[in-house]
């Protein structure tokens, strides 16, 4: 199956420089590297993102692409962006998945796990 084929890791990072507390605007930034394991070239087309805030607001946000592209990702190969996302809360998650084109024409969901944004030292 494609979608264990297909590793997706996520760095994040608390943008402090542009964020203002006092405004409730907690900025963040995420990293994602997409490695293809498998034996065939695959295109991200589509993503679609659960964002979630401490306050219990969620947020979907779905569209063509990432950054403005559509990575075709060779066997063997890793594509990776970086993009983000601003929070009234100083804690929040996301978690979405990715819709991936194998070389036959057919479009697999990706999960992309759950990954926590925090401003650093905020938890114990």
């Amino acid at each position: 199956m494609l979608s264990s084929n297909v590793l997706v890791n996520v760095e994040t990072r608390y943008l402090q420089s542009q964020s203002d507390p006092e405004q409730k605007q907690f900025v963040f930034s995420y990293t994602i590297t997409i490695t293809n394991d498998g034996s065939e070239a695959i295109q991200l087309l589509t993503r679609e993102w659960t964002i979630n805030d401490a306050d219990g607001k969620v947020t979907q946000v779905a569209g063509d692409g990432v950054v403005g592209k559509q990575p075709v990702i060779q066997p063997g190969e890793a594509f990776s962006y970086t993009s983000g996302t601003v929070l009234t809360t100083p804690i929040g998650s996301m978690h979405g998945h990715y819709g991936i084109c194998d070389q036959q024409g057919e479009l697999h969901q990706v999960a992309i796990p759950a990954f926590r944004l925090a401003v650093p030292h905020i938890l114990h």
